[in-house]
């Protein structure tokens, strides 16, 4: 009886510790894997990068309907930039240093992005950047899956030239550093095509009247306008120049910007017969890119549309997960490193990550819009482009040097002083906000 009275005594112990050593990494193998989500919910870029976080959280929902990462669940955490460069900047070094995500997917205007570029690089952590930008940068933090500019902009003016025929083309965006970039990168382009410019205007993020631009615009009589016009200020823009009635309604408008999701708040009566030029649209007929209409509808409503943006913010998130299982780890140095070796079939097609540059190989769409809100497909490049975020056109160092002449041409910023005194005014009436999916 003693004997088994030692073996039970024993027994107990040995049990005792392994919970004891044991639960600890029962507890951290279950531990949530934090992932942030960092976008305007407020502002004017409110009405493009909203429906961007619905679709990185679908995403994560479906990853932890399939059983999470490494044995644990995937929590999203939301935060405002406010359409803000410098809250963008806190709201990431927040996420990073409060909330302990492992990942920060987000930003949309360039502005932003430069903001938030030198958080994730002193912290050494990574952001994943969905939208399609002027190029001009690369960052060993920052995963680029939005397009570069050989991908879209220059493309753009190939198809304006080859399809339109367009010789005069009249430049329209809001007076950023992404506009003003890709703007640059087109009038290069133009010299190799044998286009002229007949005029190029800015407006204030946020702007409501533009009347003058457009007026200004009308008259020059180009055979396009190339529209790099950010958020809610297309709204004024598209019903000014339909209202001009005449010839401005003959002028083939191509947006860089405006998408399925914009027009369902943009009158889609003001776009019919223009264009927009993306890397994505919803009418794509591939089973993989059916199945993740139908989840989103299921999911927000039959009346959401997907779009460009949209869609690469799913795309990314769905990478990132793909190179945590890779890596066996959440370890953000060792993530990074495995998602350059990442590829996805996605609604758009097969897209891959480019070790070289850290951007995504991407197909190119050109589209036209219809009444009825979607966009149809009139040209295309289906197979995946290479991406070169540096055009050619310019040396890395003389567009470097581009770069530095805007930066500080607004007093070392990558905002215009006009634009930054109108957004922290609009920034302080809006309390900071992280809101937690626990």
């Amino acid at each position: 009886m003693k004997a088994w009275k030692w073996v039970s005594v024993l027994l107990i112990v040995v049990l005792m510790g392994a919970g004891w050593f044991g639960w600890p990494l029962l507890a951290g193998a279950r531990k949530p894997i934090r992932v942030g989500l960092l976008h305007s919910l407020t502002g004017p870029m409110a009405i493009s990068e909203a429906s961007m976080v619905d679709a990185e959280k679908m995403a994560i929902e479906e990853i932890n309907a399939s059983g999470g990462l490494l044995g644990r669940p995937v929590e999203y955490v939301v935060a405002d930039g406010r359409s803000d460069p410098e809250a963008f900047a806190r709201e990431a070094e927040r996420l990073i240093r409060e909330q302990h995500v492992s990942l920060i997917v987000g930003c949309w205007s360039s502005s932003c992005r430069k903001s938030v570029k030198p958080v994730v690089e002193r912290n050494d952590h990574l952001l994943i950047y969905p939208v399609a930008y002027e190029g001009l940068e690369q960052s060993p933090n920052i995963i680029y899956t939005g397009a570069a500019p050989n991908q879209q902009i220059i493309p753009t003016v190939n198809w304006c030239d080859a399809e339109l025929k367009a010789k005069s083309y009249f430049l329209i965006g809001t007076n950023s550093i992404w506009p003003r970039s890709v703007n640059t990168i087109i009038k290069d382009q133009l010299k190799a095509t044998g286009g002229t410019l007949s005029g190029e205007e800015y407006v204030e993020l946020g702007a409501t009247n533009l009347d003058i631009v457009v007026d200004r615009a009308v008259k020059a009589k180009p055979d396009v306008i190339l529209c790099t016009i950010e958020g809610d200020s297309n709204l004024p823009f598209y019903k000014k120049i339909r209202s001009a009635g005449g010839e401005a309604l003959k002028i083939p408008i191509v947006n860089f910007v405006v998408a399925e999701d914009e027009l369902r708040q943009l009158p889609a009566r003001d776009m019919v017969n223009d264009y927009s030029v993306c890397n994505y649209f919803q009418i794509i007929d591939r089973p993989e890119n059916t199945r993740v209409v139908k989840n989103f509808k299921a999911r927000y409503g039959e009346d959401r549309m997907l779009s460009d943006s949209i869609v690469t913010a799913y795309n990314s998130v769905r990478l990132w997960a793909q190179a945590v299982r890779d890596a066996e780890t959440d370890e953000v140095a060792l993530v990074r490193v495995a998602l350059l070796r990442q590829s996805l079939n996605a609604p758009e097609g097969i897209i891959s990550v480019d070790r070289e540059t850290q951007h995504t190989w991407r197909p190119f769409y050109v589209g036209k819009v219809r009444g009825d809100g979607q966009i149809a497909i009139v040209w295309s490049i289906t197979k995946p482009i290479r991406p070169v975020p540096y055009p050619f056109s310019r040396t890395k160092e003389e567009w470097n040097r581009f770069l530095d002449e805007t930066y500080e041409g607004w007093n070392r910023n990558w905002m215009p002083p006009s634009t930054r005194a109108k957004s922290s005014a609009d920034v302080s009436k809006h309390p900071s906000m992280i809101v937690s999916k626990l």
